[in-house]
């Protein structure tokens, strides 16, 4: 059975049940000793973006939000199996020509990774209309939206188990934050944790 690791702040790995190895904004934390397949970056913040940590394997790829996103367009890719879906993010911190999320679809499971956002409109004309397994949320308040519009958003789209992540400036997580996060099937991870999807 496919699992996620979280590594902490925005960074966690994804092994499929064919084991495909997808690491997203890489930064944080342990667990780059496996090889990737794929490498999604959300944008170039360097608390995003540190693929030296990543080993490729020969065929790997990696996908940066300028990739996925050129002229306006969210493009769709499917590597080894798996659908990658770019998505809208932004907020004042982050322009929306240079950031997106990520709908990953594997194993018959899609998780949705926001990246630095605050709530889009997309969430709830698109994203709330799509059957989603795990959404991962940021919650820090600084550069993102704060735990209760994280909240809110949980509740717009509707994905059947919610994470908070990206919870503090500066640290991999945070406890009170994660106790404050209030979603239907929320999912608290720490650093170092991972679950089966």
């Amino acid at each position: 059975m496919a699992e996620l690791f979280y590594q902490g702040h925005a960074s966690f790995r994804i092994t499929t049940d064919s084991g495909c190895v997808i690491y997203v904004d890489p930064y944080a934390g342990k667990g780059y000793d496996e090889p990737a397949d794929l490498v999604l970056v959300s944008h170039e913040h360097f608390d995003h973006n540190n693929i030296k940590l990543v080993k490729l394997k020969k065929n790997g790829k990696i996908y940066r939000s300028s990739d996925l996103l050129v002229n306006g367009e969210y493009r769709s890719v499917e590597f080894n199996g798996v659908q990658i879906q770019a998505t809208p993010a932004c907020n004042k911190n982050h322009p929306i020509e240079q950031c997106v999320g990520f709908l990953i679809t594997a194993d018959q499971r899609t998780i949705y990774a926001a990246g630095d956002t605050s709530k889009t409109s997309y969430m709830s004309e698109k994203l709330a209309n799509i059957a989603i397994d795990y959404a991962l949320l940021p919650t820090d308040g600084v550069y993102n939206m704060n735990v209760h519009e994280a909240s809110e958003c949980a509740k717009v789209i509707g994905a059947k188990h919610n994470i908070p992540i990206h919870m503090v400036v500066g640290d991999l997580f945070d406890e009170k934050i994660a106790d404050a996060f209030q979603a239907n099937g929320k999912i608290v991870l720490k650093p170092g944790m991972k679950i089966r999807l």
